[in-house]
């Protein structure tokens, strides 16, 4: 009787051995399908990235063309030989102004916005300051001069604004508006 207990417990662990070996391998294989699937995700959504990254500026592209139309036939709207340059000019200048408002509201659209910075304090986080003048009518560090506007995108600093800034007391030697900047 023992001899029947022995064989059948081996069975029983030979057929327990098999089912966990049979589970293994159904795991095994299901782990290989799950890693080449996200594999497959990761790659997919690398292409969508790149796909993504490459054509971002798609929109603010197509709006910038009709801008770029404009400034064309404002220019070839000009002959060589014009009898009145008075009203050629006049044309020329409210063609132009109609594209510049196309443009800015070609910015607005696509999240750029205009610095403003004339009359306000100094802000080294949206401003470059090119140089300082002495103004007794305006706070020390406040802008009174802007050579070249800033630009935001989507409150993300594009370009900062070159000002001239209020000189502040006991400071050293700078440029005034009429000294010439080094070259």
């Amino acid at each position: 009787m023992t001899e029947d207990v022995t064989e059948e417990v081996t069975a029983v662990e030979i057929s327990k051995e098999e089912e966990l070996s049979e589970e293994v391998g159904k795991l095994k294989d299901q782990l290989l399908r799950t890693l080449a699937e996200l594999e497959n995700y990761r790659k997919r959504a690398e292409r969508e990235r790149e796909e993504m990254a490459k054509f971002a500026i798609t929109g603010f592209a197509r709006d910038l063309l009709t801008v770029s139309d404009n400034l064309r036939r404002a220019l070839e709207s000009v002959p060589e030989d014009h009898e009145h340059p008075e009203k050629l000019l006049k044309s020329l200048v409210e063609g132009v102004e109609i594209t510049e408002k196309e443009l800015i509201f070609a910015f607005k659209k696509h999240g750029i916005e205009k610095i403003e910075p004339l009359g306000k304090p100094f802000d080294h986080h949206l401003h470059q300051a090119m140089f300082e003048l002495d103004e007794s009518d305006q706070a020390p560090g406040t802008v009174v001069h802007v050579l070249q506007p800033g630009y935001q995108l989507n409150g993300r600093l594009l370009r900062p604004a070159m000002v001239g800034v209020v000189k502040g007391k006991n400071n050293g030697p700078t440029l005034q508006e009429s000294d010439t900047l080094p070259t």
